[in-house]
């Protein structure tokens, strides 16, 4: 009671100039256990004593507070960090400036800037932002004497609501000087930081809703950091509050809420003449105090310059069918652009309105069908004139002009759209129509879009805006949504915008490119290591000892393209290249996410194909992979190479075969008898292989109307419109064996850019109300090479005859009529295949002739035979 007897004497001494008062006080007690608070009267700390009151803010003294874990914070990192002796660890609570909220000094000169008086150390986005920072003595009573008279500035549009010290731990300052002195960018202070190279081990993710997500705990920081603080952290606790990790009393914290309802004991004035005058440093004058500026933050201070590479969601309210509208968005704009250079972040409605989101936003994606409210737009025009990017996707966002008007006979139907790019050229697509069309508007972009009908109704537009670059594209056609979404009504109209996927990719790449983004390629995933799995376990100790008979004492196999380094452990760190990859032989080391042994083991049905298996998530080719076992392996031990993607998949002649993640992918070793039906006809292997493929998914029960077609030579359709699969044959012959390598891959879970195998289930339940679960790549690997070796065995059995009705059956060109050698050239009829399996087509002179699948190219969109090129 004393010392706040003195501290009211102090007061009504120094009257409105309580700078040298509060550095004195800090100055004396900054040692002891106390905690100086400056804040808004209802938000004192339970216990706090007060020092000096104005208006409704008060600077208070309290029990400490103590930080023991900045792991929870995301760190500005400045090396070294090194709290010293003479100053002060605080923590400043802050909310977002609202239109008119802010009052501006009535003269700038007494406006004191938050980050020219500390040098912030670590930050939590959120509402409120919090930041931890540290200051001089003299620097932070400043900024608590500036906080009480409203002459604090903060950055970015923030307003200061209390400012606490804090005692840092001596075991969080250790953490923060060991990550200070990683090689990482430091963050800006804008609370939309970035992250443009991997988060500092311990950084925590904020969600802005309380919700902490240790990194290195199964997370990681995003690339792109926080937009606006309100991103949803995934797979964390909603209920749990940033109270139960970090010891600091502000208003985020639940104790302290409970406190804003609380009424502040009234200090009653005493008489000076009872209160003894307490010792005062007379070193520095009271307007020194107020007006002494320390340069030291000068050279420190984090670079806040250039944007966070972030893209803005917006997609409305947050009812059901909005977030399903948001993941919609957030996967077709996640398959176009680099995701390794930008962070995708939902933008809410009183986020819209509230954070500083334009200062970190590279694009503004705006996908809501309702009305937009009247201030958010005008918050979206204000970031439009400062130079922003907008994407309108079937929105009702216009502006400079343009007006949406209805029209109900196109509402969820497939038109046709043509669409100039921004070098002129066209494209042409069907596309899902949202039933809106622009009309009017002033100076159009360089970008447009109009459907294929008498109107020539303009369903994209490009708008540019203001005199700082600004810029929209506007589209009324539903460039964000699949083809197997649930508003397509038709399986015709669903077959045209299947047939038009990759264009509708092509022209929101060229959207979002003229919008400044890069849509360059991802970058290749690293090589992994081999593992050597076997169908069944009985084979373990035949094929152990067969090993150890064809590998040098190293463990090595070599051969002319590669060598397999078998051990039976993989150690990080060791280099792995297509020309040496280690290979796990300990079945226990062994885990895929997209691959399960024991499904596979469960449907291979063979007796000698596809029992011994090499397996990689990342590989160059699995073509390559059996290359010095092929000749040397027993055939009853069946090699196949499987694996989860490829970066160098090869295809027929010069062309690559794309393998995304979702395809199946594998490469089956093959020994044919050179004097056999099959021996004789080999050209007949990759007919083989592609209906082994189509009846393995049209074999399953109630799987029977997948419309899953053969096309010659090697090819795996979707009816006769979309390829999803091929094959590739090199066989070698070697005495009286044909040592044979059949490489495959086909669509199964991976939409994206054309079509898979789950695809044409999902519309099949949707035409026939039927409910067929999805199928896997493994399961369907299996099936594959069983149905393979019966369709070999009754080759063998009975040659050509044996297996050509059930080919015929799944083909895509009975009574197909095609052109010879080009455009002009004569119409033939499609006969079938010959005794040898080449393409047999009929003339309408009679004569038929045989067109072999190594010379020529089959164009199956032109309807031509076309001679292949010397």
């Amino acid at each position: 009671m004393l010392i706040t007897l003195c501290y009211l004497y102090l007061w009504v001494r120094w009257g409105r100039r309580p700078a040298a008062l509060v550095r004195s006080t800090v100055q004396r007690l900054r040692a002891s256990r106390c905690s100086f608070t400056f804040c808004r009267a209802a938000a004192q700390p339970r216990g706090a004593r007060v020092c000096l009151s104005r208006g409704g803010r008060v600077f208070c003294v309290g029990e400490s507070q103590s930080v023991d874990d900045l792991n929870k914070w995301a760190l500005f990192l400045v090396s070294p960090f090194v709290l010293e002796a003479e100053h002060i660890a605080f923590v400043t609570e802050s909310i977002w400036a609202r239109g008119d909220s802010f009052q501006k000094p009535s003269s700038p000169e007494t406006v004191v800037k938050w980050s020219d008086c500390c040098l912030p150390l670590a930050c939590r986005p959120g509402d409120p932002h919090q930041l931890i920072a540290k200051a001089s003595v003299d620097n932070f009573s400043k900024l608590g004497v500036a906080f009480l008279e409203e002459r604090l500035q903060m950055d970015d549009g923030l307003i200061a609501q209390k400012i606490v010290s804090v005692n840092l731990k001596d075991s969080a300052l250790k953490d923060v000087s060991e990550a200070s002195t990683k090689q990482v960018p430091a963050l800006p202070l804008n609370p939309e930081h970035s992250l443009k190279a991997d988060p500092v081990q311990g950084v925590m993710e904020h969600s802005g809703q309380g919700n902490l997500k240790a990194a290195g705990e199964g997370s990681s920081l995003p690339r792109g950091g926080c937009a606006s603080g309100s991103e949803p952290t995934a797979n964390a606790d909603p209920g749990q509050g940033s109270s139960e990790h970090h010891q600091l009393h502000l208003s985020s914290c639940h104790e302290c809420l409970e406190l804003e309802n609380s009424t502040i004991e009234s200090v009653r004035f005493a008489s000076a003449e009872n209160i003894p005058d307490l010792p005062y440093d007379h070193s520095s004058s009271v307007e020194g105090a107020v007006d002494e500026i320390y340069p030291e933050w000068e050279q420190k201070r984090v670079n806040i310059s250039g944007k966070a590479p972030n893209i803005l969601l917006y997609v409305g309210s947050s009812s059901e069918e909005a977030l399903g509208r948001l993941q919609q968005v957030r996967s077709v704009l996640t398959d176009c652009v680099d995701s390794d250079s930008y962070t995708l972040y939902h933008l809410l409605e009183d986020s819209a309105l509230r954070d500083p989101w334009p200062d970190n936003c590279l694009l503004l994606v705006i996908a809501n069908r309702e009305p937009i409210p009247k201030d958010i737009h005008q918050r979206f025009m204000a970031y439009l004139s400062q130079g922003g990017k907008v994407l309108g996707l079937s929105s009702s966002f216009t502006f400079g002009g343009f007006q949406v008007t209805s029209r109900d006979v196109l509402q969820n139907t497939a038109q046709n759209l043509v669409f100039t790019k921004a070098d002129g050229s066209e494209v042409r697509l069907s596309v899902l129509s949202s039933g809106y069309v622009y009309e009017e508007g002033l100076n159009p972009g360089k970008l447009q879009g109009h459907l294929e009908n008498p109107e020539k109704d303009k369903t994209i537009v490009h708008v540019p805006f203001g005199s700082h670059g600004g810029e929209a594209v506007l589209c009324q056609v539903y460039l964000e949504l699949p083809p197997s979404v649930s508003m397509v009504q038709t399986q015709e109209d669903f077959d045209l915008l299947k047939s038009s996927n990759m264009r509708r990719h092509e022209v929101l790449r060229e959207i979002l490119t003229t919008l400044g983004l890069s849509c360059d390629s991802r970058q290749v995933p690293a090589l992994t290591p081999l593992y050597l799995l076997l169908a069944t376990e009985e084979m373990q100790d035949s094929f152990s000892q067969w090993l150890g008979r064809h590998v040098d004492s190293e463990g090595v196999k070599k051969s002319s393209k590669l060598s397999l380094k078998f051990t039976s452990s993989y150690v990080p760190g060791v280099e792995i290249t297509p020309s040496f990859i280690p290979v796990v032989t300990d079945p226990e080391a062994f885990s895929s996410e997209h691959f399960n042994l024991e499904t596979y083991r469960l449907n291979l049905q063979t007796s000698r194909l596809g029992k011994v298996i090499l397996f990689a998530e990342v590989t160059s080719t699995t073509m390559s992979l059996l290359d010095g076992l092929m000749f040397e392996m027993p055939q009853e031990m069946g090699l196949i190479a499987i694996a989860i993607r490829q970066t160098q998949g090869k295809g027929r002649g010069p062309n690559a075969w794309l393998s995304p993640v979702g395809c199946a992918l594998f490469t089956l070793l093959v020994s044919i008898p050179l004097r056999s039906q099959l021996g004789q006809r080999i050209p007949f292997v990759q007919h083989l292989m592609s209906l082994a493929v189509v009846e393995a998914v049209r074999s399953i029960p109630e799987y029977e109307d997948i419309n899953l077609r053969v096309k010659w030579p090697n090819d795996i359709y979707y009816s006769d419109l979309m390829k999803i699969g091929g094959v590739l044959v090199n066989s070698t012959l070697m005495g009286e064996t044909f040592y044979i390598l059949i490489g495959c891959g086909f669509n199964v879970t991976n939409s994206n850019p054309t079509i898979c195998i789950n695809d044409l289930i999902a519309e099949h339940n949707k035409q026939h109300q039927a409910g067929l679960k999805p199928l896997r790549a493994d399961y369907l690997i299996a099936r594959a090479v069983t149905v393979l070796e019966k369709l070999i065995d009754t080759f063998q059995d009975q040659g050509p005859d044996g297996i050509l009705s059930l080919y015929y059956k799944y083909w895509v060109h009975s009574g197909q009529q095609v052109r010879l050698g080009g455009a002009e050239g004569p119409q033939v009829s499609i006969v079938g295949l010959d005794d040898c399996g080449f393409l047999q087509v009929h003339q309408k002179s009679g004569e038929v002739v045989t067109v072999h699948p190594d010379g020529n190219s089959f164009d199956m969109l032109r309807n031509l035979i076309l001679p292949k090129r010397q």
